[in-house]
């Protein structure tokens, strides 16, 4: 694993594990890269909400969890979909609105859902999703399943009422949920320091409800793994919940609408120091790994965004057929008392 004279530094993780995680991240860097293009292109509709900056936080939980294990996502939820292991042309289909989308392009980027791979959701609405997460945790544990919930959402969701009422319901039922707040520093446009009491929002908060204070580098998929590990060996143990906060940074605006210009100058400059793919490749280097199998992962990658482009492109729109199909859960629309 290591090249001769290399040290060996912090092992447990293993190559192949490490590669996956390397891998991981450059799917979804390049997946959104694509997206945005695709938006200038007029072929993105609507507004979406990428994770440039914060693929090493989904990538460090996403290969931590085990089959069945359940993902709970905000608006910025492509990564977590990815990571996931949705393909590629089924969510650009999504937000190309195409008939291969992961919904035939009913849902758009802001609720990308499959079931299939653990994918439960994308919430538009703040916090909407901290408590459903806590039902499906609930679930597991009274039918006696060892699957976790795993919640993701933004520093600005510490301060509704859904972040406090869900953990504590989690704390009191032991559930089986890990919550990861991805702090990205900003709540939309608003510094997320500006308008709370505290220094971490997640974190020191979590004495609140008996819970460790876990801070971990977002930027660092090796940290952000180890800690994802530890989480769900204490959920699947019945040992309760854990609140993570996960330091990170959003290399855009908000959304495909926002210059980010209220950011201080010279912050975004310091934080790409940290980029999650420069420090892992780094990473990767320092463990010896030949540059020769980090350049074949940066192609294939690059082969399958070009090749979910091309087919999404092709891809006929949705039929006006299925517009009123899927509002109920028998798959109709009829109202019925």
């Amino acid at each position: 694993m290591n090249a001769p004279g290399k040290p060996v530094k912090n092992d447990d993780i293993g190559l192949d594990t490490r590669m996956e995680l390397y891998r991981v991240q450059v799917e979804i860097r390049d997946f959104e890269k694509r997206a945005f293009d695709l938006f200038l292109q007029n072929l993105v509709k609507g507004t979406s909400h990428l994770s440039l900056g914060q693929e090493a936080v989904a990538a460090g939980f996403a290969v931590a969890m085990k089959p069945g294990d359940k993902s709970f996502c905000t608006y910025r939820g492509h990564a977590h979909t990815l990571a996931r292991g949705v393909e590629m042309e089924k969510v650009l289909g999504e937000l190309m609105q195409r008939d291969n989308g992961l919904m035939r392009g009913k849902g758009g980027s802001m609720h990308l859902t499959s079931v299939e791979h653990g994918v439960m959701g994308s919430y538009a609405i703040i916090g909407a999703h901290l408590p459903i997460a806590c039902g499906s945790a609930w679930r597991a544990q009274y039918l006696g399943q060892d699957d976790v919930s795993v919640c993701f959402f933004g520093d600005g969701t510490t301060n509704i009422g859904a972040f406090h009422e869900a953990l504590n319901f989690a704390v009191v039922w032991k559930l089986p949920v890990v919550f990861v707040c991805e702090n990205n520093l900003y709540m939309e446009y608003t510094p997320i320091g500006d308008v709370t009491a505290v220094e971490h929002p997640a974190a020191d908060r979590a004495s609140a409800y008996g819970l460790e204070r876990i801070i971990v580098d977002g930027n660092d998929a090796d940290a952000v793994y180890r800690v994802a590990q530890a989480a769900f060996a204490k959920a699947r143990a019945g040992e309760g919940p854990s609140l993570i906060e996960c330091m990170t940074y959003r290399h855009s605006g908000h959304s495909r609408a926002d210059p980010a210009k209220y950011r201080p100058p010279g912050e975004l400059e310091e934080w790409m120091k940290r980029d999650p793919i420069k420090v892992y490749k780094q990473r990767l280097a320092d463990f010896g790994v030949p540059q020769a199998d980090v350049d074949a992962i940066d192609q294939q990658t690059k082969e399958k965004v070009e090749a979910a482009t091309e087919a999404c492109k092709a891809a006929p729109i949705p039929p006006v057929e299925i517009m009123t199909t899927d509002v109920y859960a028998d798959g109709g629309w009829a109202w019925r008392n």
